[in-house]
């Protein structure tokens, strides 16, 4: 809060005489005090009033502090900016002539004389300029922007009832004073239409913060806050401008920017031009591609729902005989069937309206996902270990070991997101003005790091051990070609199903780019929507769950025998 307002203390509430209280710090006292309307035509300042229990705050006045007004045409070599038109976006600044006007602010700031504080207007410019009186006079600035410019306001309290407001932190003004204490200032101007070509600036100003030094790597930075909706459709960043060249060069480097429902900030740690400019959301998928798709996922998630239902419902009806090998797949068929059942419910979730089911759905399906990654590998794991160790696994706890592995880090990673606020409602745009909403990771950062990250790690070593195992198979088809007991059909379903119980179906995404970004999302959407069906018929075909048994009882070089004459030579 500006700490140059009055400050009465007025003894009873409702007396009329009022005095100046000892020096205390202002901005921490009375923040949240009304506003009194029997004071509201006298200049700002805060009344304290002594009651029975203790004391009383109110706020008289305007927070926006009056300032008078520079006349810049009477300071000498400071340049003329005459309005441009924008075709037919109103004013414009070229962005040559604003680093100009911020190039000469020290010459403006030496032309106040004993002002501390001046309103600027320089054709379609408008700015504020504030200088302190000595080192007492460091405190926290903030400005909002008006119809009429830009304006210095008393009260923090006040900020978010204007659609925009710049705050300066005391760090950056008291190292404008260290560097030079006389020549100390600080210069807030607002540009309108000046983000160069091919940019589009949100709420279209460019604002810009000027010390008469360099100010960088603040722990108390700068911020610009902008308190309206975001616009749909389009990507918003925090950028900055060191002001160098005839058009402006834009980097996100020191600023964030943090999104909510109903604003936008920007906090940096230097002192530039800064602007929230605005990019298109990439609309990579035409409406027919995107219904097309869409029928393609349900129907084939709603088969393999079915399917992968049936395959559950078997295993509980023979689990006593399990092996091993059935067990981790039928880990990896629970948390596919989890997948699908989240992913077909996920879209009527998004569409009532309700942020906390959102963000719960948003986080289970992220779970089921990362465990169904997660047992991919776990799958991996297994098939070598069954070759290494000749189908013949004797380690303590295996199954109870793998289920830990296999559930419990996507818990982990989803309940750090949840608790960070990640999950939500994501929109994906079309080139028409078709919108479909999905419970979902909002970050994209997080969905390239979490998700992308974690399957490229999965699918290094499950198409390894594809590789391993294909090489395993065509000796097998060798051997049983011989004898007659080996069917092409049975080829094709073992070595698919391969594909879908390791995940390697899932890297077509890898492919969405380019020339075949839309024929790989068809391909990833019928062979990830069907894969509860492929691995259905490759359980049914490849069960040798009593054939493991007679496995396990035998001599080694018995087993070696019994796996190359079974149907499954991995389970």
């Amino acid at each position: 809060m500006d700490r140059s307002f009055n400050v009465m203390f007025c003894g009873q509430e409702g007396g009329s005489n009022c005095s100046s209280p000892p020096p205390f710090k202002k901005d921490d006292v009375c923040k949240n005090a009304d506003y009194d309307k029997n004071c509201a035509d006298i200049p700002f300042e805060l009344r304290i009033h002594t009651t029975n229990s203790g004391l009383n705050c109110s706020k008289c006045g305007n927070p926006i502090k009056d300032l008078p007004k520079l006349d810049t045409t009477k300071i000498p070599g400071f340049p003329y900016i005459p309005a441009q038109n924008n075709s037919g976006n109103g004013e414009s600044v070229d962005p040559g002539d604003a680093s100009k006007v911020m190039q000469q602010l020290s010459s403006v700031a030496k032309s106040m004389g004993n002002l501390t504080k001046a309103s600027l207007s320089i054709g379609p410019i408008k700015g504020v300029m504030v200088k302190p009186k000595d080192e007492a006079d460091l405190y926290k600035l903030s400005f909002v922007s008006t119809d009429s410019g830009l304006n210095l306001i008393q009260d923090e309290a006040k900020l978010k009832e204007y659609p925009l407001s710049v705050s300066v932190s005391e760090e950056a003004y008291r190292k404008s004073y260290n560097h030079s204490e006389k020549d100390a200032f600080v210069g807030v101007f607002r540009f309108p239409n000046m983000t160069g070509e091919n940019y589009t600036a949100f709420s279209s100003y460019v604002y810009a913060i000027d010390m008469g030094t360099n100010i960088s790597n603040l722990s108390e930075p700068i911020q610009i806050k902008y308190n309206m909706n975001p616009p749909e459709g389009f990507n918003l960043s925090c950028q900055s401008w060191d002001g160098e060249g005839a058009q402006p060069i834009w980097t996100d480097t020191g600023c964030l920017t943090n999104i909510s429902n109903n604003d936008v900030t920007c906090e940096c740690s230097h002192l530039t031009f800064f602007a929230v400019l605005m990019t298109p959301l990439e609309r990579n998928i035409s409406a027919s591609d995107l219904t097309s798709l869409t029928y393609i996922t349900y129907i084939g998630c709603g088969i393999s729902l079915f399917f992968l239902g049936i395959t559950l419902f078997m295993f509980c009806c023979i689990r006593a005989k399990a092996s091993n090998a059935t067990h981790v797949l039928i880990h990896l068929l629970l948390a596919l069937f989890l997948l699908d059942l989240t992913f077909l419910s996920n879209e009527s979730i998004a569409g009532m309206g309700s942020d906390v089911a959102c963000k719960v759905m948003g986080g289970v399906m992220h779970y089921s996902m990362l465990c169904s990654f997660t047992w991919f590998a776990v799958e991996a794991f297994h098939l070598c270990l069954q070759l290494t160790r000749f189908a013949t696994v004797t380690i303590a706890n295996y199954k109870l070991k793998l289920c830990c592995v296999g559930w419990l880090p996507g818990a982990v990673v989803v309940l750090i997101l949840f608790s960070l606020g990640t999950y939500g409602e994501l929109k994906i745009y079309t080139d028409s003005e078709t919108v479909v909403k999905m419970c979902w990771i909002t970050d994209l950062q997080t969905q390239y790091v979490v998700n992308i990250g974690y399957y490229t790690v999965i699918f290094l070593f499950t198409s390894t051990i594809f590789v391993v195992m294909l090489r395993w198979l065509c000796y097998l088809r060798g051997s049983k070609f011989k004898q007659g007991g080996s069917t092409r059909s049975q080829d094709v379903i073992a070595v698919m199903g391969l594909c879908c119980m390791l995940g390697l179906t899932w890297s077509f995404a890898f492919f969405s780019h380019g020339p075949l970004r839309v024929p790989s999302y068809y391909i990833f959407s019928v062979l990830n929507s069907l894969q509860g069906f492929f691995l259905f018929l490759y359980y049914y075909n490849t069960s040798s769950i009593i054939r493991e048994g007679e496995t396990n009882s035998s001599s080694s070089s018995s087993t070696k025998t019994s796996i190359s004459e079974s149907k499954n030579p991995y389970m």
